[in-house]
This record gives C-alpha cells, sequence and structure tokens, in this order.
C-alpha cells in the first residue's frame, strides 16, 4: 500500500460492544482511542452490536463513525458471529487498516487479508484458560489465537508475561501497549453511607477466574468489623449472583451494586476505599487493576505473573484463599499508615508506566507503520 497523508486514512475497530460502551477492557481502549485517531485526522469507523451503546451519551465524539452490525447474542457464539458480520461489512468498505480485538476474531482475518485490509490485533488474556469456558469454547480461543498467529500483520500484548506466552507458544513478537489509567483531577465525593479509606471493595465480573466465590466469603468476615462494596455481576445471572444478592440481603455491611457504569461513581469508589481486592487471574494488564492504582487505591491482588508485572512493589498480594484474602484487607484497613504508602506507590506507578497518553500514542504508531509498510 502506497503512503498516504495522515488526513486520508481510515481505520475500523472490530470485535468490541462498540462506541461508546462501559462493558468492559476492549471497551474502556476504543472509548479512549477512537476519539483521540478522529481528533489527529484519522477517519474512524467502531462496529459495535444493537443496543450496547447509549445513543444519548455526551461523551460521544461526532467524528468517530458507528456501525452496528447482526450477531446471536448468546455466551459462547456472540464474539465468532459479530466479529463476521462486522468484518464483512469492513471487506465491503475498505478501511486503510483495521484494529482487531479478541483472538476470537481470528478465524476472519483471512478475509481481510483477501481484501488487502492489514490487521492489527490485541491478542487479550489467555482466554482458553479462563474457567468460565467449557472445553467447545477454549478450543475455540486456542484455534482463534493460532489463526491469529498466521493471519494477523502485527499483534498486540498488553502484557509483557503475554508476550512471553505467545512467543513460546506461537512464535510470534509483537508491540506492547497496556491499557491507561485516569487521573482524577481533585477529589470526588464520597459515595453517601461510606466512611474515608474505611470499606473493601472489589469491581470485576462474576467468573470464576476473578476469585470472586472466595472474595465473597472472605468478604462475610471482613464485614464483621468494616463496610464491604461489591461492584459488578455475571451479566447472564447464575449461582456467583445469587450468592452475593443473599449476602448483601443478609448483612447490611455488605453493598452489592451491580454493574457501575458512571465512571465518576466508580472512580469516587475507588480513591476513597481503604482496601481494593483485584482477584483477575488470567489476563495481562488489567485495565481495572490500572485504574485503581491510578487513582491511589490501596491495593490487594491475587498472586499472579500478571498483577506482580503491574504492582511491582506497589501493592500487596496473596494466595487465592478467603482467609488469607481476609486477613490482609483487615490488615490493610486497620493500618493507615500503609494505606498512605500503598496508594502514593500505586499512583507513581500508574502515571510512569500506564497514563493513556503514552497507550494511545502507541495505537496510533503501529496503525501508522501497518498503512506505511504492508
Amino acid at each position: 500500500m502506497s503512503q498516504k497523508n495522515e488526513a486520508t486514512r481510515s481505520v475500523a475497530i472490530i470485535g468490541t460492544r462498540g462506541y461508546p460502551s462501559y462493558y468492559g477492557g476492549f471497551e474502556t481502549a476504543v472509548r479512549k482511542l477512537a476519539p483521540y485517531l478522529a481528533g489527529t485526522g484519522w477517519d474512524v469507523t467502531v462496529y459495535g452490536r444493537p443496543g450496547a451503546t447509549r445513543g444519548d451519551d455526551r461523551d460521544i465524539d461526532d467524528r468517530v463513525v458507528r456501525r452496528e452490525t447482526r450477531g446471536l447474542e448468546t455466551k459462547s457464539l456472540s464474539t465468532l458471529t459479530y466479529g463476521l458480520t462486522a468484518v464483512v461489512d469492513c471487506m465491503i468498505r475498505k478501511p486503510d487498516v483495521a484494529l482487531v480485538m479478541n483472538v476470537a476474531n481470528g478465524f476472519w482475518l483471512p478475509l481481510l487479508k483477501l481484501r488487502g485490509i492489514p490487521t492489527l490485533v490485541n491478542v487479550d488474556g489467555i482466554e482458553w484458560e479462563r474457567a468460565k469456558w467449557g472445553a467447545l469454547a477454549k478450543a475455540v480461543f486456542r484455534w482463534g489465537a493460532k489463526t491469529t498467529a498466521w493471519w494477523a500483520d502485527r499483534l498486540v500484548f498488553d502484557a509483557h508475561a503475554i508476550a512471553r506466552r505467545w512467543q513460546d507458544g506461537f512464535g510470534r513478537d509483537g508491540v506492547f501497549i497496556p491499557y491507561g489509567g485516569e487521573e482524577a483531577p481533585t477529589a470526588l465525593p464520597l459515595e453517601e453511607g461510606l466512611a474515608e479509606r474505611s470499606y473493601a471493595l472489589v469491581v470485576a465480573r462474576f467468573v470464576p477466574e476473578n476469585t470472586i466465590d472466595e472474595f465473597v466469603e472472605a468478604a462475610s468476615m471482613i464485614a464483621q468489623t468494616h463496610d464491604v462494596v461489591i461492584v459488578g455481576s455475571s451479566g447472564y445471572g447464575g449461582d456467583l449472583d445469587e450468592k452475593v444478592s443473599g449476602l448483601a440481603t443478609a448483612n447490611p455491611r455488605v453493598r452489592w451494586l451491580g454493574h457501575v457504569s458512571d465512571d465518576q461513581r466508580l472512580f469516587a469508589l475507588w480513591q476513597h476505599a481503604g482496601a481494593y481486592f483485584h482477584g483477575h487471574s488470567v489476563g495481562g494488564t488489567n485495565p481495572a487493576l490500572v485504574q485503581a492504582m491510578m487513582l491511589g487505591a490501596p491495593t490487594v491482588a491475587r498472586d499472579t505473573v500478571y498483577n506482580r508485572e503491574v504492582l511491582a512493589d506497589a501493592g500487596l498480594l496473596v494466595p487465592p484463599e478467603a482467609a488469607a484474602i481476609a486477613d490482609t484487607v483487615l490488615g490493610l484497613l486497620n493500618a493507615p499508615a500503609r494505606q498512605a504508602e500503598l496508594s502514593s506507590a500505586a499512583m507513581t506507578r500508574a502515571r510512569a508506566e500506564y497514563s493513556w497518553s503514552t497507550v494511545l500514542d502507541r495505537y496510533a504508531g503501529a496503525l501508522r507503520e501497518l498503512v506505511r509498510t504492508v
């Protein structure tokens, strides 16, 4: 492809629920990246799903084109089917480059290759190791990763540990681009009924690999003396939702807020928490962890290679056991000096390593390079 002026470049973003969406890490990245690219002269199209975004969102950048395609809204088929219909539409429109999120969309990369559209693929975490997926879904993700390794023009890894897994397992390298965190310019209002640095907080989707089951058991111990705030749900209902609902009903110190799409409310919960528990175990650089660090949340995290990479010495690490989680969280809630120390260390590390300005610059650079060279 011949070199073009920045103002004439076009990019399609495929594999998220749309723009602007508040569902997960991919969606957060796209909410930041799409307007950033549009502001630097790119024609930006984001593919999404019907009903997954709010049409009256005040944060919508009108320069970003939003296109919805159809798919099957099921736990196992939604990513594949929405990805396919988005890719087919993208083939018709033929942008200069496509940013593809999720290796499940690797099956459709040959179609983009056939059309001459270079691809930058964010591989996310090691999806085939997630406990929430059955054997068939794990096999699909594993084969999607293989096809991604074969057909993607360039890969994005959000953690160095993920990059090592891909190099060892598939013989592919790529570019390291983590998630970013957003700073709060001023102190945000404290949630009514809570006290500064006195409550434990968890923010996570209710899936086994996020250590929710163990945290709920720990929460019953923590809530004997401190408030516990739980943000998240499974999205589909189920045993974990029922377990959290039962705990919140039985114990007035436990608040279950469900999914919180209001960033400022969520940021305030992190900013004022006395101990934030991060139980994610199989992703790379987790956007919730980075955001919590940027807001100075004193953090207790499940001990994984990914959480160690992100936190370094700016948090406490624990095994995925209820008693260990409860003991460490309670110890932090009762240690104001340690809270202040970890809060300061987390903000310093997040600002140095995980700022959105650096993340967005890296994405733009990788896309520009593909347009020039493929």
